[in-house]
Parts: structure tokens; sequence; C-alpha cells
């Protein structure tokens, strides 16, 4: 469509939406982004991440997953593909690893997004339609195409980054809820309603 915004032009500009931030109110954020998860309905195996930089988020969410009963799986970096994973056992047992990621010590197995019943999956924006915008890399498209198909995936976003339409390829996986810090979980897709 004519006028309409590349994925680049919206990464640029939620990337330096991101930047002007505060600390405190990335705090904030984790705060509520923690609470949120909590209340979540937590499945044995969880897929997530640890959010780096300015992803909403932090290690508070992990805790609450564990907390709740959830065995949680985090990525580790390998070779270009889809991802390995790791266990979260605390945040004692994180180390820093490349592009100055944290990831778990423990040992690395390789198709456990199979595992997983819900996915929480890091993106700069998410539509109402269930399309992600992530940073270009392709890591979570190769990866939760391996996902058992009735694993819940759920983009982590700030609530301004809860938009009506991304441009979408091909090889995009819909999302099918997004969790906001103020907004909490929104269901994605046909239903589009805020649960």
């Amino acid at each position: 469509m004519p006028g309409e915004r590349d994925k680049h032009a919206w990464r640029a500009e939620i990337t330096a939406r991101r930047a002007a931030m505060t600390r405190a109110d990335q705090e904030t954020e984790a705060r509520e982004l923690a609470h949120s998860v909590a209340g979540l309905d937590v499945p044995a195996w969880v897929c997530a991440y640890v959010p780096m930089h300015d992803e909403p988020g932090s290690t508070a969410m992990l805790t609450a997953l564990r907390a709740a009963g959830a065995r949680v799986l985090l990525p580790v970096t390998g070779p270009p593909g889809p991802l390995q994973w790791a266990e979260f056992i605390s945040t004692d047992d994180l180390r820093r690893a490349r592009f100055g990621l944290l990831e778990p010590a423990g040992e690395v197995l390789t198709d456990a997004i199979a595992l997983a019943e819900l996915v929480l999956v890091p993106a700069l924006a998410v539509d109402r339609r269930g399309v992600r915008l992530g940073r270009g890399a392709g890591y979570y498209d190769r990866t939760l195409a391996a996902a058992r198909p009735t694993a819940r995936f759920i983009a982590v976003v700030r609530d301004d980054e809860l938009l009506d339409r991304l441009p979408e390829e091909p090889h995009d996986l819909r999302m099918g809820w997004a969790l906001t810090p103020h907004g909490g979980l929104h269901r994605l897709g046909s239903a589009g309603a805020a649960e």
C-alpha cells in the first residue's frame, strides 16, 4: 500500500522512543510486567528471555514464572538458525554471553521449544492481528516454527507498541497475545479484545 511504513522505519521509530525512556519508567514497567506474568495461567514449561537494554521487563518476570511452578527455558547464543535453550534456575545462574546477553550456565537443550506450552517473545511491536516486529535477525521466526501447535505465543511490548497494523511478510508467524505493562494481556487476531 503506497505511503505505508516499512519494517525499517518502524524499527527506527520504536528504537528511538525506547532510548528516550527514563530508568524510573523502565523499572515501573518491569514491576508491572512481573506482576502480570505471575497472573498468567502458567504451564509446566515456558520459553522466555532475559530482557536487555531497553526491552520491557526484567529478570523478575522469570522469577515470577518459576514461583508459579513453571520450568523456564531461556535462549542461549549459538550459530545462526533456530535458538537453543537452557533452563533458568536463578539470576545467580546467569552468565554474560555474546551480544551482551545473559543466559543460563546449564546444559544446552537443542529442541526445547517443543516442550513449551507458553512462549514469551521479545518484540519491538506487535499489531492487533498478531504480526510481530522483531529486530530483524530472524532467530524467533526460525525457532517458533518448531513449537508445538498448541503453544501460546505472547509478544511482550510496551503499551504504545501494540499497534493497529504492521507490515507482514510470508515467513512471519503471528502471535496470539500481547502482554503490556499497563494493559496486561491482550488477545490478538480475530478476537482482538483485551482479556
